[in-house]
């Protein structure tokens, strides 16, 4: 009796923990499922009726299609984002389009690419081109969703924005026809950066500015004021002063510079292999933009890049590292310095050859090298796949290529029948081709002409006679 009932305990003891346990696990999946519910609802799925009701808020869309990598990618990025403007009660809404599926308002928001992010703000469309990572596309959102034009209205408030922002626009004074200039462009150009506005009082004490009104930008610890009888117009000069007078350039910062109509000078480096050749280029590139800046600001762009992948592959060649090299973002040309730069007067010298016009250029967008372009492009793509994924690089390719041979082949060895059903009726008759040509040259020995009839008529009356004589 008593080894039952401790059997029996025993048989209880394990039994109970192991009930415990999958309420415990079932409790979990719950709150997963719940709290992947509660995360996938901040992105919205919109349809075409989206179109109709998108101007009583600000949206954040992501337009993709169910086939690309590139959008697969940024799914859970997108998730993220939505969830953090939701968290942060930003009056953001994040959805995202199928623009496969609804076609019509992809082309309406002039969609040709996935994916494409656009913030859609009233009657205003604003295009994301920045990485694609979550705080950078939370910081486009938040700087576009707000006013074009933020007020500073204590010393504290610029203060702390100075602290924060790199590069700062400000206008400066009251009412003009130079500050509604201000505010057009700043509803143009907020998708890159932040405009505010402030009276003279709020300003540090080490900054003057001559005359007011005026627009102004701090950056590289100093401030530059725009003068509308130097400069083409405002919104280029903000174009071209909202970056740093040196950069560290990556593949988006380039796309961006090709906009502000620049070249790009910078220095080619392997930042996690600096040599004493690299600091020292990067250092002589960095006191060209800080000390000739009044002469170089409104034409070149300074930095340096980290390898030279993302260059070989834009100018189709090999840069060796380290080196310096401009760019022409506008035209693809691009330019490398004839010898050693040693010093700042042969690095000066290089810059102004290439500003006049006697050095060099190469590359460009021409004929020729559009077709360059798609064939570099072609092969880099499937040396790219080769070197990823072999098996699929020989799958990809190698069947195509072994279906085409083949009928290739097919088509040279293939012998026609057309002789053989032109045969037929003559074989039905006993003849061939060669017959044929047998009797016809027989056939003109055997012709006769009216002479030769008259000679056989003759021949055969003699014959006769004489048979009669010898009768």
């Amino acid at each position: 009796m008593l080894t039952t009932v401790a059997f029996t305990f025993c048989i209880s003891c394990l039994v109970f923990p192991l009930v415990k346990m999958a309420e415990v696990r079932s409790t979990l999946v719950c709150a997963v499922v719940l709290l992947s519910s509660a995360v996938f609802a901040f992105v919205e799925d919109l349809d075409d009726t989206f179109k109709d009701s998108r101007m009583d808020d600000v949206w954040l869309v992501d337009f993709y299609a169910p086939w690309c990598g590139y959008c697969k990618k940024l799914e859970p990025v997108w998730q993220e984002v939505g969830a953090e403007l939701k968290s942060s009660g930003s009056p953001v809404r994040v959805g995202k389009v199928d623009a496969t599926a609804f076609s019509g308002i992809a082309s309406e928001f002039g969609v040709r690419g996935y994916p494409t992010i656009k913030l859609l703000k009233g009657d205003l469309t604003y295009n994301y081109k920045g990485p694609r990572t979550k705080d950078d596309i939370i910081e486009f959102a938040s700087r576009v969703a707000g006013p074009a034009v933020r007020s500073l209205p204590s010393k504290q408030m610029f203060d702390h924005v100075m602290r924060r922002h790199d590069v700062l626009f400000v206008y400066i004074g009251g009412d003009s026809p130079l500050k509604e200039k201000y505010a057009e462009v700043a509803s143009e150009l907020i998708v890159y950066t932040y405009f505010f506005a402030a009276s003279e009082d709020v300003l540090p004490k080490e900054f003057t500015i001559p005359e007011l009104p005026a627009v102004v930008v701090f950056k590289d610890g100093t401030h530059f004021t725009y003068d509308e009888y130097q400069e083409a117009s405002l919104s280029t000069w903000v174009n071209k002063e909202r970056f740093l007078g040196y950069l560290q350039i990556d593949g988006f910062v380039l796309y961006e510079l090709g906009e502000t109509g620049k070249l790009v000078a910078m220095a080619v480096v392997d930042e996690k292999n600096l040599t004493e050749e690299s600091i020292r280029l990067k250092t002589l590139v960095q006191k060209v933009a800080a000390e000739y800046r009044d002469h170089f600001s409104r034409d070149i762009q300074f930095g340096h890049i980290d390898g030279n992948d993302y260059i070989n592959g834009l100018i189709m060649g090999e840069v060796a590292v380290p080196s310096i090299i401009i760019l022409n973002t506008s035209n693809e040309q691009y330019f490398l310095p004839s010898g050693p730069v040693e010093t700042m007067d042969q690095l000066l010298h290089f810059i102004n050859s290439v500003l006049d016009g006697t050095a060099q250029a190469q590359g460009g967008d021409s004929f020729l090298q559009r077709v360059k372009r798609v064939a570099y492009d072609a092969k880099s793509t499937v040396m790219s796949v080769f070197q990823s994924s072999p098996l699929l690089g020989c799958f990809l390719f190698g069947l195509p290529l072994g279906v085409i041979s083949l009928m290739c082949y097919g088509i040279c060895t293939a012998e026609t029948d057309d002789g053989a059903e032109d045969l037929e009726p003559l074989k039905r008759e006993g003849l061939t081709d060669e017959e044929e040509d047998d009797e016809g040259q027989t056939r003109p020995m055997e012709l006769e002409g009216p002479g030769d009839d008259a000679e056989g008529e003759e021949e055969q009356e003699e014959k006769s006679s004489a048979e009669k004589k010898v009768d």
